[in-house]
């Protein structure tokens, strides 16, 4: 029997279809199952895989397009990009902030990568099923604060402490714990806990956060270790651009 044409989907249906695959495409690009550089499936295989349209292919590779994770290249096919590390999002209010706080935490963020690249690796490989439950608890209070608009600094603090603790290495948990709160960037560079003006910057780091997440769950340690490494290189890279900003003559 011959394949049957796709019928012409309804215009809110084929929005839904979009916005699923878009989402999953997504998932597998920050998990690194697509890393950067890779090529993406073709039109026709993502449409035969997915059991959707080319339309509903295409429109959801548009949004990864608009969303700078991916670029098509002529005749060649559609690549994952470098994490956009310095994307125009709204971050912190450079007229409240010291340039010499942005260079410490910058230090910071070099320190805990060298530490919590390991940690997450390690999490991957030893933790028990208590301590996944406990980093995928932690992960959804983040996005819980999220979405209720409350500051979600104390729930991501929380969530790399879960981390470290499911390294089974009680020294990567103290020296986290040591550092304290201050460890999340914008709870030691704010004077306040309003995030009331950085919805677009915490879904970015969500995302990243759910990469680690999902690798660590999965137990894959080198996965796991690429997507803390892009998670907290990606923040160095945005806060020397805060810094380049703040810099600029007026």
């Amino acid at each position: 029997m011959g394949l049957q044409a796709k019928t012409e989907k309804p215009k809110n249906e084929t929005g839904t279809l979009t916005a699923r695959l878009g989402e999953n495409l997504r998932r597998a690009i920050t998990s690194g199952q697509f890393p950067p550089g890779s090529k993406l499936p073709s039109e026709s295989q993502l449409s035969e895989t997915h059991g959707v349209s080319r339309t509903v292919v295409r429109e959801a590779i548009a949004t990864l397009r608009s969303d700078r994770l991916v670029e098509t290249r002529q005749g060649a096919g559609v690549f994952v990009l470098e994490a956009t590390a310095t994307a125009s999002l709204p971050l912190l209010s450079v007229q409240n902030l010291d340039p010499a706080r942005v260079s410490s935490m910058i230090e910071l963020l070099e320190l805990r990568t060298a530490v919590e690249v390991e940690a997450a690796g390690l999490a991957a490989l030893r933790r028990s099923p208590a301590q996944e439950e406990a980093i995928l608890d932690r992960h959804y209070a983040v996005r819980a604060c999220l979405d209720a608009g409350a500051s979600t600094s104390e729930a991501d603090f929380a969530l790399h402490l879960a981390i470290a603790e499911a390294t089974n290495n009680p020294r990567f948990r103290e020296f986290l714990a040591m550092i304290g709160k201050g460890v999340i960037p914008r709870a030691a560079l704010r004077n306040d806990d309003s995030e009331h003006d950085q919805t677009a910057y915490i879904r970015l780091i969500d995302n990243e956060h759910n990469a680690i997440v999902v690798a660590i769950s999965n137990g894959d340690e080198e996965a796991a270790r690429e997507a803390m490494r892009r998670h907290l290189r990606g923040s160095q890279a945005r806060y020397r651009a805060l810094l380049r900003e703040q810099r600029q003559p007026v």
